[in-house]
């Protein structure tokens, strides 16, 4: 016996409204060129320095860059995962220029890199507290690490619990 009329209808509306979330993604595009332009704008902005900085602070900047650099690629994996994954497959040529992993990333496997590109940024910013350490109160450092160390616990939960899921 077929679904009622109603029911098939109700669930091509639900099955339509994916399409919902591709506005968000593609604010994640333009969150990323924002991101961009402030990479490059920091960059910019230290050129004419160069010469009177301390290492310690072009190491900072470094980190600071490479920070923005990682959320960039946290973006870039949100956005085509998550469309794909949620919305629609991309359909692009199998030339040089696809990424390996479009496709692969089902919804655990990005949660897994989201939680780990998490970790990744917080340590980052935790060096940079570190190598500032001079500047700031004991109790703030303090209070980085244990939100450091809540995402590494949060990060070896998800993976412990995607694996229970697996097996």
């Amino acid at each position: 016996m077929s679904p009622p009329r109603i029911e098939r209808h109700i669930e091509r509306v639900f099955y339509a409204s994916r399409w919902l979330a591709a506005p968000l993604y593609l604010g994640l595009s333009l969150a990323l060129l924002l991101l961009g332009i402030k990479f490059f704008e920091e960059l910019i902005h230290t050129f004419p320095l160069i010469f009177e900085m301390k290492e310690t602070q072009l190491v900072l900047l470094t980190l600071s860059l490479v920070d923005l650099a990682l959320v960039g690629g946290l973006i870039v994996m949100v956005m085509f995962s998550g469309y794909e994954n949620f919305v629609s497959k991309i359909d692009i040529d199998d030339s040089s220029d696809k990424l390996s992993w479009l496709g692969k990333l089902d919804s655990g496997s990005l949660k897994q890199k989201v939680a780990a590109s998490i970790v990744a940024i917080s340590s980052i910013h935790l060096l940079k507290m570190f190598m500032a350490a001079e500047d700031i109160a004991d109790g703030k450092i303090m209070w980085y690490v244990i939100v450091h160390l809540a995402f590494v616990v949060s990060a070896l939960g998800m993976a412990w619990v995607d694996k229970l899921n697996r097996e």
